[in-house]
């Protein structure tokens, strides 16, 4: 894992004795994409996961970590985004879980 802060000076050294947090991530086409704070989704090359699927709207979804759980938003794409097969409310924040299948148009990613 790169380090944001490298040397031996005393905050160096402080970080680096800080236990690493365990991050979620995103499976995504054989790639797992680790979710830190928010991660963007839509066919945009400006979103932090751009999916090449025209069922996917330019700005399709985004994933965000709120305190210590993850929660998916629709941005009021043309055709939704699902869960588990459940369409996600528009303006709404549904919380992810371990193993969701998320669905962007035709394209699967899996939280994990």
């Amino acid at each position: 894992m790169d380090e944001t802060i490298r040397g031996e000076s005393n905050l160096g050294q402080r970080l680096g004795k800080l236990p690493k947090s365990e991050s979620s991530f995103l499976v995504f086409k054989g790639k797992t994409i680790p979710v830190v704070a928010k991660i963007t989704m839509g066919r945009s090359e400006l979103n932090d996961i751009m999916i090449d699927d025209t069922l996917a709207s330019r700005n399709h979804a985004i994933i965000q970590k709120i305190r210590n759980d993850y929660y998916i938003k629709d941005l009021n794409s043309t055709n939704g985004t699902l869960v588990n097969n459940e369409l996600v409310p528009k303006d709404k924040y549904v919380k992810l879980r371990m193993n969701d299948a998320i669905k962007i148009g035709r394209t699967e990613l899996t939280f994990k």
